[in-house]
């Protein structure tokens, strides 16, 4: 979204106010957009300890902080993706009248987003159903389908991307990756099926910090002639768009950004839901499932037969092209202007966007 706006003409003065425990402590100093943080720490968790009587005090201290940042600073508007973060910023933007757009990714929006959805002057949502998830939370509220901004796809060159991650133009390739927490699982998958896969297809797995040696071993135990196969990385930034452009097939989670940026390059996935947080993954897998762009396996399904099973995708051109399609189809590559939009029309009080008009930007389709 900040590369989005940035790149508008009248681009606007940005500035970002989170809290302690988070990325964005080390994600946001470096591109130059002002920060700032209040008291209140991201919650990961519901584990009865001393942050779970700090938490609500943290909670109470952070809206007269935002309110005073807000008051001072005056803002345009506010986009927030919602969540426990941004509870005590829209508390403190409502009485101030500063114009909020909220962003979710999930089909099943969270408790925090359900409780503040109402201090928004508009919402924008990943999947269809959010927007009727919402409406009793948020009535009256206009609500836009815009997909999630993501990194800019259309211009991905799928041989530059394989040059760029060192794989021969012929081969068929298998991207398996994991959120930083939910890794495990996967690649315990990838150990057991590792010696039968290489045969198949070139294997790029991200790994983990945790996981990496073991995968570094395990590489080192596969046939030399095999061992070009696996491509084991500790964690991908920059180079993860290059790997998902040169992958045929993708193994993961059913995060908002995985999904949208499968969804937009038009890759089958095997989805593997992470089994926690309310269930919020299962629902945006069941989206691409049900449209035929994905195969659902259960967390606890999930082994090195499982894995292998999804592998036999790529000896079926077939299905492979069916399930490509269908994943197209549900790609949103406009997300960030779309989103961007929004946000700039409510910064200037004008009319909101036709709710039409910015799906099919978001769809990549002239406005």
């Amino acid at each position: 979204m900040a590369r989005s706006l940035r790149a508008r003409p009248d681009a606007p003065e940005l500035g970002w106010l989170g809290g302690h425990r988070g990325l964005e402590a080390t994600l946001i100093p470096p591109t130059g957009i002002d920060f700032q943080r209040l008291a209140l720490r991201s919650l990961r968790t519901t584990e009865l300890d001393v942050h779970a009587v700090t938490d609500p005090i943290r909670l109470g201290l952070s809206v007269p902080q935002a309110t005073a940042i807000l008051a001072a600073q005056r803002p345009a508007a506010v986009f927030t993706t919602g969540g426990y973060m941004a509870v005590p910023v829209l508390m403190a933007a409502a009485p101030l009248r500063i114009p909020v757009v909220m962003w979710d990714g999930n089909v099943i929006p969270g408790r925090a987003v359900r409780a503040t959805a109402r201090l928004a002057a508009a919402l924008a949502v990943s999947f269809e159903a959010t927007c009727t998830a919402l409406a009793a939370a948020a009535p009256g509220r206009p609500c836009y389908l815009t997909g999630t901004p993501i990194r800019d796809t259309r211009e991905v060159d799928r041989e530059a991307a394989r040059r760029r991650m060192d794989i021969p133009a012929s081969e068929r390739v298998l991207l398996v990756f994991g959120g930083s927490q939910a890794v495990r699982r996967l690649n315990t998958a990838v150990s057991g099926a590792l010696a039968r896969l290489v045969e198949r297809a070139t294997v790029v797995h991200v790994a983990g910090e945790e996981g990496y040696a073991a995968a570094l071993a395990e590489r080192e135990a596969l046939p030399e002639g095999l061992r070009s196969r696996y491509r084991p990385y500790p964690f991908l930034r920059d180079e993860m768009l290059a790997a998902l452009a040169a992958a045929d097939l993708v193994v993961g989670r059913a995060g908002s950004s995985t999904l949208a940026e499968v969804t937009a390059l038009g890759l089958p996935m095997i989805v593997v839901p992470y089994p926690h947080a309310g269930g919020h993954q299962r629902a945006n897998a069941k989206v691409l499932a049900d449209a035929g762009a994905a195969r659902l396996v259960d967390d606890a399904d999930f082994d090195a037969d499982a894995l292998l099973e999804a592998a036999t995708l790529l000896d079926d051109p077939v299905r492979h092209l069916a399930m490509s399609a269908a994943a197209r189809s549900l790609g949103r590559p406009g997300a960030a202007e779309a989103v961007t939009d929004v946000v700039l029309a409510a910064a200037r009080r004008e009319p909101l966007p036709d709710p039409a008009v910015i799906e099919r930007r978001s769809s990549g389709r002239a406005a």
